[in-house]
């Protein structure tokens, strides 16, 4: 990476690379190398080592998908458990809700809230002042081993399976999550791309298969997270929420009057088509 130029090293024979207007922000935290820098095409640019997370231009694709397809699914989720989702764009979109009461979010960097509250505002919108929202900065697979609370739906709005975020990928993990999941309720968590990261989405969905009576991937595709299609993981005891109407779906989103900028109900009910490659990787 030059000054006037970031790489994404993701991966090895492949990136993308932005073009540096002008660098806001950055930080080697206690867990990661933080940088906000600002692009002509895409605004305000996150980078956690060396690694795009997010951006001004097209955060609302994934934000949205991760936080409206299980609440609408649900119907009348109360509490919600976030982990991960430092930038405060999920965090947004879930307190749209009304039916929900109380967010417990859990960080393990508390470098990337303050640093996304002064330089990436238009992604929480003020949700971080929210009384009904909780911040506990902690790694997220210890606090679901000793948490002893329940929760109707469950985000892991991680990094890739690299460094801090690595643990959020294990069987054990998904376990202790099932186990804070309230009785009729979803976990979702995201899965990189699958043309450049299938054997993340194998691994993960020989962990559901084990540990949830229905489990699946749903699809959105999030521009500056390049290889096409990314895979958000679906893991409940309850068949039914995935099985919601288009109709129902219809109905809730009308009545919740939130506005989207990628979510539908259409697109809700699409989004669980997978490319065949995908299904064959997961045994399906």
């Amino acid at each position: 990476m030059t000054r006037n130029a970031f790489t994404e090293t993701l991966y090895d024979a492949y990136g993308q690379r932005f073009a540096i207007d002008e660098v806001y922000f950055e930080h080697r935290t206690d867990h990661q190398h933080l940088m906000i820098f600002h692009n002509a095409k895409f605004g305000r640019v996150m980078a956690l080592d060396g690694v795009i997370q997010t951006t001004e231009r097209d955060e609302f694709y994934y934000h949205e998908m991760m936080a409206h397809v299980p609440l609408f699914a649900h119907g009348n989720a109360r509490r919600v458990l976030i982990i991960g989702g430092g930038d405060g764009g999920l965090l947004r979109e879930v307190l749209k809700h009304r039916s929900v009461e109380h967010v417990t979010q859990v960080e393990i960097d508390a470098s990337v809230v303050e640093m996304a509250k002064t330089w990436l505002p238009g992604h929480s919108k003020g949700a971080f002042d929210d009384p009904r929202f909780h911040l506990v900065i902690d790694d997220g697979a210890a606090f679901v081993a000793s948490c002893q609370e329940q929760f109707d739906v469950i985000m892991i709005d991680s990094t890739d399976p690299i460094g801090p975020g690595e643990v959020l990928f294990t069987q054990q993990f998904y376990g202790h999550c099932d186990r804070c999941l309230a009785e009729g309720g979803v976990m979702v968590n995201q899965n990189g791309v699958p043309f450049m990261q299938l054997d993340e989405v194998r691994k993960t969905s020989q962990a559901f298969r084990s540990l949830f009576a229905d489990w699946h991937f749903y699809g959105v595709a999030v521009p500056t997270y390049i290889g096409g299609l990314m895979t958000l993981g679906w893991a409940s005891q309850t068949p039914a929420l995935r099985q919601q109407s288009i109709e129902v779906l219809t109905r809730r989103f009308e009545d919740a009057a939130i506005e989207t900028r990628y979510y539908t109900p259409a697109v809700h009910g699409g989004a669980f088509a997978l490319p065949r490659f995908v299904e064959e990787a997961i045994g399906l």
